[in-house]
């Protein structure tokens, strides 16, 4: 890692995680599961037929809620807000919140859109399918208000805001102007997990953290070789005027690019990958509260990058507790030996 980057420096670092607050902002969502077994071809169609075990179904935060659960997890303070429905989900999910975080006051009720819900069936630890529950429309202005000023009230406090945005409605122009506003002149830093659907509405954030395939379609550059992708960090550096870009890879691990600095390529660690349901929640999670913990950039995304290798390594949308994270740091991950690309 390094004489800078030491086990013992990024540990020093997680262990300051408790001492951050960062404001979650963005689509909530609840993650179903639902467990069986396939032992036949339904008569009715070219279906599997998944017998469904009693204990079967799991429910879990998903979205921008699992962003506040990895916070949470590696032992940061958050406050979740968000969207839900007047329904089943939405309670739920108000009352895991609350759970989690101390309070479900972020949470904005649209009684006219359900909980963005996704229902996976899994049988032998495949999934079969997935049925989502959703409505994608921009939310009212009203309820944009409403999240800004819970923005507002949690700004003295706060070390970072976090916009996590799946394209369901939440994330708006509305929204990311009053963020910019309220952060303007603040040392707050403004972070992001963007979605290719509106790429202009991340202007003057602080850091995104695209994978691979929406860089290169935010960018509108292919990524074919090293040269590429170097091309593709510069131009969402210029393009949206912000201090980092950090790109996930999935198997060839994350590539790091800061303001003035040249790219910094960083190794996978994950070993075996089971499901990279949340990979991002964790990655953008990590790296910001590293960042927020007065580690470097490039520290912070070392953290992250071992926290994702666990996360992918676990079946559903997982989060990693802290000492975990510090266990395997300890314990001397290694990066796996990188492809080189064609």
């Amino acid at each position: 890692m390094g004489a800078n980057y030491k086990p013992r420096v990024l540990c020093a670092g997680i262990d300051r995680f408790p001492r951050c607050r960062i404001l979650v902002v963005g689509d909530v969502m609840m993650d179903e599961y639902v467990r069986g077994h396939v032992n036949r071809v339904s008569p009715e169609a070219p279906v599997p037929v998944v017998e469904v075990h009693d204990d079967g179904d799991d429910l879990r935060l998903g979205g921008a809620a699992n962003v506040a659960h990895n916070i949470r997890a590696l032992g940061g303070q958050t406050v979740l807000c968000g969207v839900i429905g007047d329904d089943r989900m939405g309670r739920e999910c108000a009352r895991r919140v609350a759970e989690l975080t101390g309070s479900s006051h972020g949470l904005v009720i649209e009684v006219d859109r359900p909980t963005t819900t996704k229902t996976r069936v899994v049988a032998q630890a495949q999934q079969v399918v997935r049925v989502d529950r959703e409505i994608c429309r921009p939310v009212t202005g009203d309820t944009t208000e409403k999240l800004l000023a819970v923005s507002a009230r949690e700004l003295p406090s706060l070390d970072a805001i976090l916009i996590s945005d799946y394209g369901k409605g939440v994330v708006t122009q509305a929204l990311m102007d009053g963020l910019r506003i309220l952060t303007r002149d603040t040392r707050v830093c403004l972070a992001v997990d963007p979605k290719v659907k509106s790429p202009s509405l991340y202007r003057g954030v602080t850091l995104i953290t695209p994978n691979l395939r929406e860089a290169e379609a935010m960018s509108e550059i292919p990524v074919e070789d090293e040269e590429g992708l170097e091309r593709v960090g510069s131009h969402l550096l210029k393009e949206f005027d912000c201090e980092i870009v950090l790109i996930t890879r999935g198997d060839r691990g994350m590539t790091l690019f800061e303001r003035g600095g040249k790219p910094r390529a960083i190794a996978t660690v994950a070993r075996q990958v089971f499901d990279v349901t949340g990979a991002g929640d964790t990655v953008i999670g990590a790296f910001t509260l590293g960042l927020a913990s007065g580690l470097t950039p490039h520290q912070a995304a070392l953290v992250a990058n071992v926290a994702a290798g666990i996360v992918v390594g676990e079946m559903g949308t997982a989060v990693v507790p802290a000492e975990r994270l510090k266990a395997a740091l300890r314990d001397g991950v290694r990066p796996r030996a990188r492809r080189r690309t064609s």
